[in-house]
Parts: structure tokens; sequence; C-alpha cells
């Protein structure tokens, strides 16, 4: 009978652990789905942004550039712009007409359909007007006469905006694939707490200490960040309508300046009044153009250099600037660090933080420019890192101020739009760095850019 006796509690002890070492085993292979799809759905997020966008950006950007040389002939009837418009056009077409491979989704391919086909009209137009231009012998076209090749130039520019939608489309159902994978996994993941919980207390502990706790800290980070790409979504869309709807009337305003400022005489009150406009014109267009880079910046152009480089470039740059206000920009001597990342964006970061701390300084006072080497909490673990340092000696920054200093268009500046921190961080983070700081009222502030070192 006691033998009976043992031999059901071992059975039921081997059973238990059996049943235990089943829960870790499903408990592990959920873990590894899990990362699995959460990398998948990086990957595709990543070549959705980095295509769709890109496509829809270049093609608007490439379309103002062609309007330019349209609108510059057209004012002043110059024969080698008119070849200039010819050659810039004729890119830009060979360019759509490579775009299709590149696109994810049926809508936008169907988007790039009605955008070749509208570019045809819209190079048809731009010719009849040059012959128009070419027949009349005149100095240039009329408002009148251009507004017909201005119509044609803001559909297809409105067929760019319509890209750009189909984008975000395309994006916010990935989007909508993933947070519900993600909601599948966390009720997989709970119910498995649940039985193991019935199988132990204490084996329970440890694999929740061990397993489970990092398997929901990663679903709370990709559930993070999916809402935060959500949140982005809509303002890039938000921003993309900005766009659209600001800078039509812009080109417009531009165009009719242009020609009249040709019938202005130099140092005349008129001529002063429409420098002015053109002023807050560039002005705005800044501010919409800050706006979208915060939205939707663009994807690193990564490349490997030595960590002095982008230092030793940004204070041959701005010393000369800085000195008429008595601000002194010397770098110190680095270790021989190698980083790989976008030179042209950590090089604007680096110029954010230089004229952010001459904005606190005033007049007199010393920025210091370093990279030290460190090793850090940075991704998912400890890694050697460079720290790129922008050093001040002045006002530091109020706990008011601290609280909001990375929020957009929260600005303590007169004339500032309060996105130059945060358009600093999002590009330090595209590059697999973070932004930090340390600062102290009355003594300065330091801000480093770290980035991993690359071997």
């Amino acid at each position: 009978m006691m033998a009976l006796k043992h031999f059901g509690i071992k059975a039921r002890l081997i059973g238990l652990g059996l049943g235990v070492a089943l829960m870790g085993a499903l408990i592990v292979a959920v873990t590894l789905g899990s990362q699995w799809k959460a990398t998948n759905a990086r990957a595709r997020l990543r070549q959705v942004e980095s295509e769709g966008f890109r496509i829809a950006e270049r093609f608007k950007d490439s379309l103002r550039e062609v309007n330019d040389k349209m609108r510059r002939y057209a004012s002043f009837h110059e024969p080698a712009v008119w070849g200039e418009f010819l050659t810039a056009s004729s890119e830009l077409k060979r360019w759509i007409s490579e775009q299709a491979p590149q696109l994810t989704s049926a809508h936008e391919k169907a988007v790039l359909r009605q955008v070749e086909a509208g570019y045809e009209a819209y190079v048809q137009k731009a010719e009849d007007l040059h012959s128009l231009i070419e027949a009349s012998g005149k100095h240039g076209a009329t408002l009148a006469e251009y507004n017909s090749f201005f119509e044609e130039s803001r559909r297809l520019n409105d067929l760019g905006a319509e890209l750009g939608r189909a984008h975000y489309e395309s994006r916010n159902q990935l989007l909508l694939d993933a947070g519900r994978t993600l909601t599948q996994l966390r009720t997989l993941v709970l119910a498995l707490v649940a039985l193991l919980f019935g199988f132990s207390l204490a084996l329970a502990v440890v694999v929740y200490r061990d397993l489970i706790s990092p398997l929901r800290t990663k679903l709370v980070e990709s559930q993070a960040l999916i809402e935060r790409h959500e949140k982005l979504a809509s303002l890039g869309l938000l921003a993309a309508g900005v766009a659209h709807e600001v800078r039509n009337p812009l080109t417009a305003i531009k165009t009719a300046l242009f020609i009249q400022q040709k019938k202005l005489a130099p140092g005349s009150p008129e001529e002063v009044d429409a420098r002015l406009i053109e002023r807050e014109i560039l002005r705005l267009e800044r501010i919409v153009t800050e706006f979208i880079q915060f939205a939707r910046p663009a994807q690193p152009q990564v490349r490997v250099l030595p960590v002095s480089k982008p230092l030793e470039e940004v204070r041959d740059l701005l010393s000369p600037q800085l000195s008429e206000a008595g601000i002194r920009l010397t770098s110190e001597q680095t270790d021989p660090m190698r980083i790989k990342v976008d030179a042209a964006q950590i090089q604007q970061v680096l110029i954010n933080l230089v004229q952010n701390a001459a904005d606190s300084i005033g007049r007199g006072g010393t920025i210091t420019l370093r990279a030290r080497r460190s090793r850090q909490q940075l991704g998912n673990g400890l890694a050697e890192v460079a720290i790129l340092e922008v050093s001040d000696t002045g006002k530091g920054i109020l706990p008011e101020v601290e609280k909001r200093l990375f929020d957009p268009f929260f600005t303590t500046k007169e004339k500032g739009t309060g996105l130059g921190l945060a358009i600093a961080a999002r590009m330090i983070e595209l590059n697999g760095g973070t932004l930090q700081y340390q600062t102290r009222i009355d003594y300065g502030s330091t801000f480093g850019i770290v980035l991993p070192v690359c071997s």
C-alpha cells in the first residue's frame, strides 16, 4: 500500500514536472514567435515607409523643380531655361516609369498609372505654352496665358497628394494587422500564465520572472511602437494635407509676385513691399517644410565615418558666425572611433544643438564639441557607444521648460517653431541612437548624441 502511495506521488510529480516543462516549451515558442512577428512587422513597416512615402515625396519635390523652371521660362523667355525644363521633364518622366515595382499596394500602383497619364498632359500643356510664347515674340507669358499650364500642374500635384494618401492607407492596414496579431499573442500568453499557476505556484513565479515578464515587456513595447506609428501616421497625413493646401496657393502667389516684380522700379516703396512679401512667403515655406520633416523624416543613408569628422565640419562651419557674437566654438581631441550614420542628418542635429547653445549664451561664452567612448544601455542591451557632446556655458534650462523640452511646437524663442529638438531626437532614433542631456542653472547644458560604435 505504501509503495502504491509513493508510486502515485511520484507519478503526480512527474506529471506536474512534464506539465511545467510543456508550459515552459509553449512559452518559449510564443516568445520566439512574437519576436519573429514583431521583427517581420517592423521590416514591412520600414519598407512601406521608405518606399511609398519616398516615391510620393520625391515626385512632388521633382515636380516643383520642373514647375520652377517653367515659371522662369514663362516669366523671362530664356531659351536656356526651356532646355533645362525639357531635360528635367524627361528625367522625371523616366523616373516615374521606374517606380511601379517599388510600390507595395494595388491602390498605389493605380494612382501611379494616373500620374503617368497626367504627366503626359502636363508636358503637352508646357509645349503649348512654349509655342504660344515663341509665336507671339513677347518677353514672357501673361498670367492668364500661364494659368492653363498652372491648372494642369495643380491637377498633377493633386495626384501626387493622392499617391501619398494611398501610401498611408497601406501603412495603416499594416499597423492594423500587427495590432491584431499582438492582441492574439497577448491572449495566448495570459492563458499560459493561468495554466502555469495551476500546476505549481512556486515554479510559476520563477517562470514568470524569467520568461513571461520579458515577453510582456516586448509586447508592451511593440504595442507602444504601433500606437506611436499610428499617431505619426495621422500627423503625417495632416502634414501632407497642410503642404498640399498651403503650397498650391503659395506657388500661385509666388508666380504672380515674380511677374509683378518685373514691373516695379528698383528702390520704390512698391518694390520694397514686394521684397517683404517674398521674405514672408519663404518663411511660411520653411515652417511647412519643418512640420513635414518632423512628421515624416527621411530614411537615413548610412555610411561609416570617423566620429571626429562631423564635429570638425560643424566647428569649421559655425565658428566664424559665432565669433561675431563673442562666442568661442572649440573641439576637444577625441578617441579614434567610427560610427555608421547618415552624415548629413548627424550634421544637421549638431548644428541645431550648437545654435540652441548659442541662443542660451547670448554673448561672450564658450561652446565645446567633444566625443567620448562609453558603455550604455542602447536598444536591447549594453553596447559600446560613442557620445558626441555639445557643451555650453549658457544659462541652463529652467525646470518648467525641461518638462516640455522635446514636445513638438513648444518653444521659448520669439521666432522659433518648437520643432528643432523634436526633429533632432527623431533623426538620432532613425540612426539607431538616443539623445540625452544634462543641465544646471547658470552653469550651462550638455547635450549628447549616443550612437553605437562601429567595429
